[in-house]
């Protein structure tokens, strides 16, 4: 028999939906309805001109335009952490390379320690050239950046004294506090279902949130994961299989519908990412979160 599946909500934290009164609404009412996790975005700029290459819509357009952009996400969650006590709190995702890495520890890090635990490195390395740009950080290689970072990351998490000597960053022995509570340290979870990102999958020895897919897809590239896995196992000696590694699917349209659970669970998933629909106001987030959980069978 299969687990029961977990299902997580992904907010997108959209200005300026997302007043501070809708954040904490959304949040507490999730947990109370039995949400497993709540997962917010990342984009530090957005363009009125770029080329059109978001992966994940036809028009390549980003779906979010004008007066509008993105909550920053650790703030955010720092934030609703303070709200919520049994809910874990995710990036879905954050944009290693474009990001200083020191930084980055220390805010995963603290979000973790403010929550007690309860904190998920959701990571990607970007899809927009301009937003790169505009952050003076090199479009190219961003994937061997990504991975480094992650890296010197894990040093400051793990060791007391810290230290890191590689192609993109050097840091002499230093010490960073707090630690994260959760040991080795949060759970890294790569965004993407392409074959790079599931490489990195394998690389980083991380779990995985495969985007906008349906179980049909789910099956075809767990499938590639799990010879990855045996491949790299063959080579180095690891045991580390597709058991061992986490899955959160976040489904395309066609499959952003009751009854997903299910068809997911049976795909290999271990938990189901949701999007609460734009347009949802403070007024109405918790009957929308009433809907959802009854479609997707929160308990």
């Amino acid at each position: 028999m299969l687990s029961p599946m977990k299902i997580g909500l992904f907010l997108g934290a959209f200005y300026p939906t997302v007043t501070p009164a809708f954040l904490a609404k959304a949040a507490v009412a999730a947990e109370e309805r039995g949400f497993h996790s709540l997962w917010v975005g990342e984009h530090v700029v957005l363009f009125d001109q770029y080329a059109k290459t978001y992966p994940y819509a036809e028009s390549g357009e980003f779906p979010v335009s004008g007066e509008a952009g993105m909550a920053e996400p650790f703030t955010t969650l720092a934030w609703l952490a303070g709200m919520t006590s049994t809910i874990r709190l995710g990036t879905g995702v954050i944009l290693v390379p474009q990001r200083n890495p020191l930084y980055t520890a220390k805010e995963v890090a603290n979000v973790d320690w403010l929550s007690g635990g309860r904190f998920d490195l959701g990571i990607g390395v970007g899809w927009q050239r301009e937003e790169f740009e505009a952050l003076q950080v090199p479009w190219e290689r961003r994937g061997a950046r990504c991975d480094e970072y992650i890296e010197l990351m894990r040093r400051i998490w793990i060791d007391s004294e810290s230290a890191h000597s590689g192609e993109f960053w050097q840091l002499e022995p230093s010490r960073a506090f707090p630690k994260p509570v959760q040991t080795p340290h949060p759970p890294i979870h790569v965004g993407g279902e392409s074959d790079v990102a599931i490489g990195r999958v394998v690389r980083l020895g991380a779990d995985w949130l495969p985007f906008n897919v349906s179980p049909e897809m789910l099956v075809e590239r767990r499938a590639k994961l799990a010879a990855r896995l045996e491949a790299a196992g063959a080579d180095s000696g690891s045991s580390r299989g597709i058991h061992d590694v986490h899955i959160t699917a976040s489904p395309n349209r066609e499959f952003a519908r009751p009854g997903a659970a299910e068809a997911f669970a049976e795909a290999g998933a271990d938990q189901l990412l949701v999007h609460l629909r734009r347009g949802i106001t403070v007024d109405t987030v918790e009957g929308a979160l009433d809907d959802l959980a009854d479609a997707y069978g929160v308990a």
